[in-house]
């Protein structure tokens, strides 16, 4: 009997002393940073509990997109298989562009029920593959969700020589034909809500950085005249009567607006410095 009162007594301790850490546990921290806090009887202890208690259709969903496209979703579902309520008190995502959509916290999700939390990424100005995690932090553990984001520049239309030059014909006529007809599939493609690099990434460079850039097509890079914003803007703007430099201005028939040209014209100014300025 006296054993029995001894274990009972230890045993007690024990888990008072468990509870009593897991406490004291910052409320802020990530998942990752949460199980590298702890000791090691309860990074055992908050994975079995993350693990046993939540069903989900997935823990990393991937896809592919498309450059241009401005943000992306995703929907995690899950199943609380744990025989009390799930409560979910907070929830951190890695960047600020990335966001979780669930109800208000804390979310309590009876026992046996359903739910789902939706995931929206935000792909402006990113390229490449993208990788974004939402950490959940709940009443029975910690969780972690992965979205993983590739975004894929898409091919360049194939133009026959014929067609190439007949449309040199036509904007050699009229330069602002390029932003109409088959021409505007790579002139103003996907133009709307972009600025600076990736605003000239997507416009200027199918002409200024093409790998078979036309004789005709100056290289912005080797200019030999002094530049500055208001050159780059009067170009970008009025282009140049007797080539085949477009005006971009909406006042001149053209694309792009106010905010969009001064944006090219200090992006530019940025990275080609004035030939002015290369020997001072």
């Amino acid at each position: 009997m006296r054993t029995l009162q001894v274990c009972y007594q230890y045993g007690a301790a024990f888990l008072c002393a468990v509870l009593s850490m897991v406490s004291e546990l910052p409320q802020n921290l990530s998942a990752e940073q949460t199980n590298n806090s702890l000791s090691p009887p309860l990074q055992m202890l908050t994975s079995l509990l993350s693990t046993t208690s939540v069903a989900w259709d997935a823990e990393s969903k991937a896809t592919n997109v498309i450059a241009g496209l401005n943000h992306v979703e995703f929907s995690f579902c899950f199943t609380n298989r744990s025989p009390a309520s799930l409560t979910i008190i907070n929830v951190h995502t890695s960047c600020g562009c990335t966001t979780a959509q669930l109800p208000t916290l804390p979310w309590t999700v009876p026992s046996g029920m359903n739910g789902q939390i939706g995931v929206r990424v935000n792909l402006a100005g990113k390229s490449g593959t993208v990788n974004k995690t939402i950490t959940l932090v709940t009443d029975q553990g910690a969780k972690t969700l992965l979205v993983k984001i590739t975004i894929e520049t898409p091919d360049s239309p194939v133009m026959s020589v014929t067609n190439r030059l007949q449309n040199l014909k036509i904007s050699q006529s009229d330069r602002q034909a390029i932003f109409g007809g088959d021409c505007a599939s790579c002139h103003i493609k996907s133009i709307e809500g972009k600025y600076g690099k990736e605003l000239y990434d997507s416009v200027c460079s199918v002409c200024h950085e093409a790998a078979h850039r036309a004789t005709m097509v100056p290289d912005l890079h080797t200019l030999t005249a002094p530049t500055d914003e208001l050159f780059w803007r009067t170009w970008i703007s009025y282009g140049r009567q007797g080539s085949l430099m477009p005006a971009f201005a909406k006042t001149e028939n053209g694309p792009l607006t106010d905010m969009q040209i001064a944006s090219l014209a200090a992006y530019l100014n940025a990275v080609i410095p004035s030939r002015t300025n290369q020997f001072q």
